[in-house]
């Protein structure tokens, strides 16, 4: 009984989880910025799947020590709900992250390439993928790998760039395929990554990008529309003027018409008077 009471008493005691380790959320703006667009563009694909997409969040992943977490740079988790989260406890969510990237810097690399890797194997992470936009810290600037049914990471096979949207056709840098995903990812002429629909082959645009590209579709449908009024208005202007003509002209002719008339009586008159 009293091991009972012990038991529950130490069960309702609080953890206390962390919302953040106290590292800088990133080395420099420039990989702040990209990890944002990372986490935005998975987000807007992913909008219409149940599937959780989030970054510099804390994954804590066992249970009852605070100490062990990771917070990757963003991750993908599927058959979770996609809602705004604190921190993220694997064992309370059912599931862990499925698809991670890491956007490498000089402070990052030997974590990425070693540490992380082998957590996230351990972890069960299916598709890891290391980017480094300024082709500074790894062998290349975007690399990839899966996970094998021994929970090893085996290297993605690269694939060639994308012809016309990928550096000018011509692919410097290897590209990927993301079953999990269902996208290719590749850097385009700037060292950026981006992701490729397979079912399309077009450009996955950031939910940013896709506000902005909604924003200019209903300004030239407004635009169409009032390019539309202003024509009918010309057109309904010109008919007016048409009108307004013909009735100038007709108001000219019976005019003319009166006035030959009554030259006529005058005329007549004036002969009758001879």
């Amino acid at each position: 009984m009293t091991v009972n009471v012990q038991e529950r008493a130490r069960k309702s005691k609080e953890i206390h989880y962390p919302e953040t380790d106290g590292k800088p959320m990133a080395e420099t703006d420039l990989h702040r910025e990209l990890m944002f667009h990372v986490i935005h563009t998975l987000q807007a694909f992913l909008a219409g799947v149940k599937a959780y997409v989030s970054g510099n969040l804390l994954v804590y992943f066992e249970e009852g020590n605070p100490r062990r977490s990771v917070a990757p740079d963003c991750f993908v988790v599927f058959g979770v709900e996609q809602k705004r989260r604190r921190i993220y406890k694997i064992w309370e969510e059912g599931r862990g992250p499925d698809v991670v990237f890491e956007v490498t810097s000089s402070s990052t690399r030997r974590e990425d390439m070693v540490g992380k890797m082998g957590l996230y194997a351990r972890l069960g992470v299916r598709e890891y993928f290391l980017y480094d936009p300024t082709s500074d810290y790894l062998p290349q600037p975007l690399m990839g790998y899966w996970l094998d049914e021994k929970n090893v990471y085996q290297p993605f096979e690269p694939e060639s760039g994308i012809a016309g949207e990928v550096n000018g056709g011509r692919s410097a840098t290897p590209a990927f395929v993301s079953r999990l995903l269902g996208l290719r990812l590749a850097l385009d002429s700037q060292g950026i990554l981006q992701f490729y629909d397979l079912a399309t082959g077009k450009r996955v645009l950031s939910k940013f990008e896709a506000q902005a590209e909604e924003e200019r579709r209903r300004a030239e449908i407004e635009q169409t529309r009032a390019n539309e009024e202003r024509r009918r208005a010309e057109i309904e202007q010109i008919r007016a003027n048409e009108e307004r003509r013909r009735a100038e002209i007709e108001q000219t002719r019976a005019d003319e018409a009166e006035a030959e008339n009554a030259r006529l009586r005058a005329e007549l008159a004036r002969l009758r008077g001879q």
